[in-house]
């Protein structure tokens, strides 16, 4: 029987566990994988630590993400919380609730994603443990942990009135990569279409970049540790969109972020709205050497936490899953 008709239902949880280990980086913690629970060497005794939950349906399709596309976006998505915070990554904990159904494969190329993810976005850091049980729905659950390295975290509730506000990375293309899966694979009635290779070949190029970093986004964390060394008052990941993020950051730190839409690119109202480019929002005091490109200021509360060329943004402002989950499958 080949791994693609072997399913996990049929194997117990430590054949499971033997061909995931198999395909991650070997630990380098005092303790890694195998006991019941790891122990990581911190170099000033304090752990950045963040939790994301990625579950089929409301945060990601089969029918549009491989097995490899999973593994590597779980691990950049909490990474991505790990340097918004000013923290250099160095462990992740996985969990996996998955059908008994579950080809192996699906299990191989799902550590494989994960090896790549912290191979490519940050050297050092491995998987150092996790967990496997049963469940109707596939669900991923990723745990974080960072070192400060003797830096003071960088907060949301830092920014100050004056400060300038920088973006880290893209605005918009994870947005259009999501409208791409859903204007060209879905069927009549919404239900995804399958997203082969050989029809992710046949995207133009700017669509098939979108594509990619909707399904594997890259975000640019060692800019943004560099971010938190140069000085930044507040940071925080671009996960759910700017109007929103930035929404989040104002009311942590009393303020009003004033966004300039003319910074924002050719597709400004996709900037503001669409998320999960998992960029960076960062406050620069104005004698600071900043990192990004200058979107907007900090400036005095005012009735709006955010406004666009002096106005309320009346767009969508990002994602909110209690407010916008289709609850297609696929």
């Amino acid at each position: 029987m080949t791994d693609a008709e072997t399913t996990v239902g049929e194997l117990s949880e430590g054949q499971i566990l033997r061909g995931i280990l198999d395909r991650l980086p070997a630990s380098t913690a005092p303790v890694g994988p195998g006991d019941d629970a790891a122990v990581l060497a911190v170099p000033d005794g304090r752990v950045v630590a963040t939790t994301d939950t990625l579950v089929h349906g409301p945060d990601f399709r089969l029918a549009w993400s491989s097995p490899f596309d999973l593994g590597f976006k779980a691990a950049a998505v909490n990474l991505a919380d790990v340097a918004a915070m000013g923290a250099r990554p160095i462990a992740l904990l996985v969990a996996l609730a998955m059908p008994d159904a579950t080809p192996v494969s699906f299990v191989r190329g799902f550590a494989d994603g994960l090896a790549a993810a912290c191979a490519e976005l940050a050297p050092g850091c491995a998987v150092e443990g996790g967990d496997l049980t049963v469940s109707d729905t596939l669900t991923i659950a990723v745990t974080a942990l960072g070192s400060l390295d003797g830096r003071d975290p960088v907060r949301r509730s830092g920014a100050r009135v004056g400060d300038g506000v920088y973006v880290i990375g893209e605005l918009g293309e994870a947005a259009r990569g999501l409208a791409v899966l859903f204007e060209r694979f879905t069927d009549a009635g919404g239900a995804p279409i399958a997203l082969t290779p050989e029809a992710r070949e046949a995207l133009d190029p700017a669509d098939a970049r979108a594509v990619s970093r909707q399904l594997t986004p890259r975000p640019p964390l060692d800019e943004a540790v560099r971010a938190a060394a140069s000085g930044a008052t507040a940071m925080m990941d671009l996960s759910d969109g700017l109007v929103l993020d930035a929404t989040r950051l104002a009311d942590a730190s009393d303020v009003t972020i004033a966004l300039d839409a003319a910074t924002l690119g050719e597709d400004p109202a996709r900037a503001l709205d669409g998320g999960e480019d998992h960029g960076f929002l960062v406050t620069f005091a104005a004698d600071a050497d900043p990192i990004g490109r200058r979107v907007g200021t900090v400036v005095p509360r005012q009735a709006e936490a955010v406004t666009v060329d002096g106005r309320a943004w009346t767009g969508r402002g990002g994602w909110d899953p209690y407010r916008d989950w289709d609850a297609g499958r696929g």
